[in-house]
């Protein structure tokens, strides 16, 4: 293998380890951290199935983003299911030997590429223009979405100009990071710039606000159901205090009970 090849091998498997140990520690995270209360925002499920539906609107049609923020809603919403498309279609260079029917049906959807690039122009168009995000919006917000921008501009010109790559020699490298049999990688600028950006995202995933992919089924405004009158709802840790607590006034009573007689 070339170096450049050997250099893009060794980040793919250095950035996937940090994705994986980052995403498996927050995801830990948030299954153990205990909700003090119970806090469903209205519409309140009444059920385990109506919160499993009210989940379901939320990842698939951003339910409470579209509530909030029609524009906010079509721009995010523009990126996030291209973005889906696009990562779908990828797949098809990691799988090794010939590929199955579905990956063929998909194909016809290299076209959410530009719903991604809309999407992404939208939301920084907000950051800039909208007064009162711009306001809140750090340094980190603005360089996210520009990246997303250059790895979606960058993999478009790819795809709808004349600067195609070789996509039999990224099949092989890409392939070949699955099943160790490493190959070599077209070496052209901007599929090396995509490339690395990928790598980058993959890394700085778990401590970026993109966390809010996994982060959402955490949420206990989304994922509990309003039975408070019916079961009492408490955490872990203020239930030891509360027997705690119990064991102590019990002593207490004890010692004057003693002293009494």
């Amino acid at each position: 293998m070339s170096a450049i090849s050997t250099i893009f091998t060794a980040l793919f498997y250095l950035s996937l380890a940090i994705f994986l140990i980052g995403m498996s520690r927050k995801i830990y995270q948030y299954w153990v951290t205990p909700a003090p209360l119970k806090i469903p925002t209205a519409p309140t499920p009444l059920t385990q199935t109506g919160v499993v539906m009210r989940m379901a609107r939320e990842v698939a049609l951003f339910e409470s983003l579209f509530k909030s923020n029609k524009w906010t809603w079509l721009f995010g919403w523009l990126f996030h299911v291209g973005l889906l498309l696009v990562l779908l279609r990828h797949a098809r260079y990691f799988w090794p030997g010939d590929l199955p029917e579905i990956f063929l049906l998909i194909q016809p959807f290299k076209y959410a590429a530009f719903a991604m690039v809309i999407g992404l122009v939208g939301l920084m168009g907000r950051r800039i223009f909208v007064e009162r995000i711009r306001y809140i919006s750090a340094p980190s917000d603005y360089l996210m979405l520009i990246m997303l921008l250059v790895i979606g501009v960058s993999g478009a010109i790819m795809t709808f100009t004349s600067n195609h790559t070789d996509v039999i020699m990224v099949k092989e490298f890409a392939s070949g990071l699955i099943t160790f049999n490493w190959a070599d990688l077209p070496t052209e600028v901007h599929f090396l710039v995509h490339l690395f950006l990928v790598f980058v995202l993959m890394a700085i995933f778990p401590i970026s606000k993109l966390l809010h992919v996994p982060g959402v089924f955490f949420s206990p405004t989304r994922n509990q159901v309003d039975d408070a009158r019916k079961k009492r709802h408490i955490s872990p840790w203020a239930l030891k205090q509360e027997q705690e607590h119990a064991v102590k006034l019990d002593e207490t009573l004890g010692q004057d009970n003693s002293e009494g007689k």
